[in-house]
C-alpha cells in the first residue's frame, strides 16, 4: 500500500512539473509585453531593500505549478497595477546582462517581474537552489538571456545580507519532463530554467557554489540595484 501511495505521488508530481513547463513558454514578439515586463522587474530591483526581502520571506508564495501558464499583456500589465509580486533577492549572470529580482514562488506576477522560486523550502547558498523564468524574444529581458550563458561563467545571487557566487558547470536542452532539476540536492547549487526550441525544450543552467560573501556595497554592484 505504501509503494503504491509513493507511486501515485510521483506521478502527480510529474504531471504537475509538466504543467508548469508547459506553461514556461516563449512569449513572442510584443513590444507591449517586453516594455512592461522590462519595466516590472527594474522596479523590483530598485525598490529591493534588506527589510522588504524580509518582510516577504514570511508571506506564502504560489508554488502549484499546474496554475502557471504563458505570459501576456494582461498578466504583465496586473502585475504591474498590483504591484504584489515579493521580491526575495536578485540574481545576476554580468557575461550575459541577465539582472533580475528573484521572486517568491511561481504566480504571474512573480513570473511576470523575475525568476520565480520552485520549492517552498529552498535557501541560498543550501542545496539546489531552483529559478524558473519566461523566455522573451526580446534579448536581455527575463530569463532569455539564459541561451547565451557559456560554462564557467558566474552567476550571483545576493538577499542583501549575503552575495552567493556560483560558477557554471552545466548547461543542456531538456525536455519538459526533467523534473530531477526541481529537487533538492545535498550539493550546494543553482538552477535555472527557461524555455528553448521556441518552446518544445527546456534550457537547463546549473553552478556549484564557490564562495559567499557578506553584502557590501562593492560586492552588490554587480546586481545593478540602482
Amino acid at each position: 500500500m505504501e509503494k503504491k501511495t509513493k507511486t501515485k505521488r510521483k506521478i502527480v508530481k510529474t504531471l504537475a512539473v509538466i504543467f508548469f513547463v508547459v506553461g514556461l513558454g516563449l512569449i513572442a514578439s510584443d513590444p507591449i509585453s517586453h516594455w512592461l515586463v522590462s519595466w516590472n522587474q527594474r522596479n523590483a530591483l530598485n525598490g529591493l531593500t534588506a527589510s522588504k526581502i524580509a518582510a516577504n520571506k514570511r508571506k506564502k508564495g504560489m508554488f502549484d505549478f499546474s496554475k502557471v501558464g504563458s505570459m501576456d499583456p494582461v498578466k504583465a500589465t496586473k502585475a504591474r497595477i498590483k504591484n504584489t509580486a515579493n521580491a526575495i533577492g536578485a540574481i545576476a549572470i554580468p557575461k550575459v546582462k541577465l539582472y533580475l529580482p528573484i521572486m517568491l514562488g511561481l504566480s504571474d506576477d512573480s513570473l511576470s517581474t523575475g525568476g520565480g522560486t520552485m520549492r517552498a523550502d529552498q535557501k541560498m547558498g543550501e542545496g539546489n537552489y531552483p529559478l524558473a523564468g519566461h523566455y522573451m524574444t526580446a534579448k536581455g529581458i527575463l530569463f532569455s538571456p539564459l541561451e547565451n550563458t557559456k560554462i564557467g561563467q558566474k552567476v550571483y545571487l545576493t538577499d542583501l545580507k549575503k552575495v552567493y557566487v556560483y560558477k557554471i558547470y552545466y548547461k543542456k536542452v531538456v525536455d519538459p519532463t526533467s523534473v530531477w532539476l526541481v529537487d533538492n540536492t545535498e550539493k550546494k547549487i543553482v538552477t535555472l530554467i527557461t524555455c528553448a526550441d521556441g518552446g518544445i525544450n527546456r534550457w537547463a543552467v546549473r553552478g556549484n557554489l564557490i564562495k559567499v560573501e557578506k553584502a557590501s556595497h562593492h560586492n552588490l554592484e554587480v546586481f545593478k540595484l540602482k
